[in-house]
């Protein structure tokens, strides 16, 4: 099975490259099959890991940052990826 972890922060005004700094310099032990990292106005960082684990499985996962970095506690996600429709259309 396929998961991701998705996690997001907002960065405290100005600091939005020093949180997507602080971002790409934390690392996973063991690495994800696969990270992206994003980012958005408002100097939001997100990042998205996928894992080929179950569920509920315990794994690695990004700290959160130094108080004074960000605006609010980080948003943490987790998803199960599910196996596309045959058609793969709507069914409207």
């Amino acid at each position: 099975m396929t998961v991701a972890l998705m996690w997001e922060a907002r960065a405290a005004r100005g600091r939005g490259e020093e949180l997507l700094a602080w971002t790409r310099g934390q690392r996973l032990t063991p690495a994800p099959l696969r990270r992206e990292t994003f980012r958005a106005p408002q100097d939001r960082v997100l990042v998205i890991t996928w894992w080929d684990a179950a569920y509920d499985a315990v794994l690695p996962e990004l700290p959160e940052p130094d108080g004074e970095l960000v605006t609010r506690a980080v948003h943490r996600w987790r998803f199960e990826a599910v196996a596309e429709e045959a058609g793969g259309g709507s069914a409207e």
